[in-house]
């Protein structure tokens, strides 16, 4: 009786068994429609830009540049030469009337090619460029795009200013926290963004 009853219970399990029905998972990968959002997803996640917060620089109180101080060193601009020659201002006798301090005008090799570019029109501010006065500054990227140098010098280095005439150049040194920007006003330099602008005009 018990091996018949034991083989009966065998029977009903196997039926049983055999009954049900595997059921795959909606969420496996085999189905089309997962894979093609799992592509998505990896689409989505590579087009997410990586957030970068740029390091602030340990010359800055806040917005006050602590690295500036005489001699002052002051980046020109191509532009800002032809402005001086055209109000008859002597660059290093206008800085100093403006800062009350020794200023050194730095030039960078691509302000130099520029010039240089323009042609006969502007041989005057070219030599003038070339004299003794003026710091001389090398450039190791490529072209001779002087707004781009000068943004890269400032970001880097806090110790200098910049001394420009050009609108655009002005906006995008304004983004740069700390450094003075120089221009021509009313046949005189003046200089904006500096704490202490003793001989700059109201």
């Amino acid at each position: 009786m018990g091996k018949s009853r034991n083989k009966k219970t065998q029977k009903f399990v196997k039926r049983k068994f055999a009954a049900m029905k595997k059921i795959i998972n909606p969420k496996d990968m085999r189905f089309k429609e997962n894979q093609e959002k799992a592509a998505k997803a990896a689409k989505a996640r590579e087009g997410k830009d990586v957030r970068q917060v740029t390091q602030t620089s340990s010359a800055l109180f806040f917005k006050y540049n602590m690295q500036l101080g005489p001699p002052y060193r002051i980046l020109i601009d191509t532009n800002f030469v032809n402005f001086a020659i055209r109000n008859k201002i002597d660059i290093v006798q206008g800085m100093m009337d403006c800062l009350y301090a020794k200023c050194i005008p730095v030039v960078t090799d691509c302000v130099v090619a520029e010039l240089e570019k323009m042609g006969s029109q502007y041989r005057v501010a070219c030599r003038l460029v070339k004299e003794a006065a003026f710091e001389r500054l090398p450039c190791l990227h490529k072209g001779t795009y002087a707004d781009d140098c000068l943004i890269e010098r400032i970001t880097r280095h806090k110790c200098y200013m910049v001394a420009t005439c050009d609108r655009d150049l002005k906006r995008r040194i304004r983004k740069v926290p700390g450094v003075p920007i120089m221009y021509v006003s009313q046949h005189r330099f003046t200089i904006e963004r500096m704490p202490d602008d003793f001989g700059a005009p109201r």
